[in-house]
């Protein structure tokens, strides 16, 4: 199967990072494509660039339907654009933050995420609400800008330890951007409980969709627009 990893923002560095993480969880059959929208905005931290995210979203999503793609994974905290797209992809499309509460609330009586800048709070929380895991799930955010994530997210280790640290309940964390898949290792070690990448949890999702001959229902939400 050809999955492709959305990044609805145009920092390219960050799409080879979260294509990376992806293959890393791949099965050996499954080829791993990166889309990145040639127009909108360099990080997804406001509802204004989330608009933008979106249609990015959707235009990967055109583009991945003319390559033959056979399941999509969004790789924005909120799932920007994910309903769009899930009206118009043929195949199943997995957003990384539902994908990673769903696999929190298989392993963990209660989770936290922790993303950024604070402002984006709201869309981790929509997420939150819509899957109704409100009761089991907190969102707290660290003010540091996507664009400190291009290079890597190594140096931001201690500042998220030291937030996931202010819920003493939580069981698992979860880590609320795309950019952060290296800090998995180093904050399962230091806070010593599972830690999730939204990304690697929504591959193999994608994948089991695929191999039951599942996608979207057709019925009425995500009809084809």
């Amino acid at each position: 199967m050809k999955l492709m990893v959305i990044n609805p923002n145009t920092t390219t560095s960050m799409t080879d990072a979260v294509v990376a993480a992806a293959r890393t969880v791949a099965r050996p059959d499954t080829t791993i494509v990166g889309g990145t929208p040639a127009d909108g905005v360099a990080g997804v931290e406001s509802h204004y660039e989330e608009a933008w995210g979106a249609l990015g979203v959707i235009d990967q999503v055109r583009k991945g339907e003319e390559q033959g793609i056979d399941g999509y994974v969004v790789a924005c905290f909120g799932d920007t654009g994910v309903p769009a797209a899930r009206e118009l992809a043929n195949g199943p499309v997995v957003g990384m933050t539902e994908a990673a509460l769903m696999t929190a609330a298989l392993i963990a009586h209660r989770f936290t995420i922790v993303t950024l800048p604070r402002r984006t709070i709201a869309h981790s929380e929509r997420v939150v609400q819509a899957l109704g895991l409100g009761h089991r799930c907190t969102v707290r955010a660290v003010d540091v800008p996507v664009a400190d994530l291009a290079e890597g997210s190594a140096h931001l280790a201690e500042v998220f330890a030291a937030e996931a640290r202010r819920e003493p309940d939580a069981e698992a964390l979860i880590l609320g951007c795309a950019g952060l898949t290296d800090l998995v290792g180093p904050l399962t070690a230091r806070l010593g409980m599972p830690v999730i990448d939204g990304v690697t949890a929504a591959v193999p999702m994608v994948e089991g969709l695929i191999a039951q001959g599942l996608t979207a229902s057709r019925v009425n939400t995500w009809r084809h627009p």
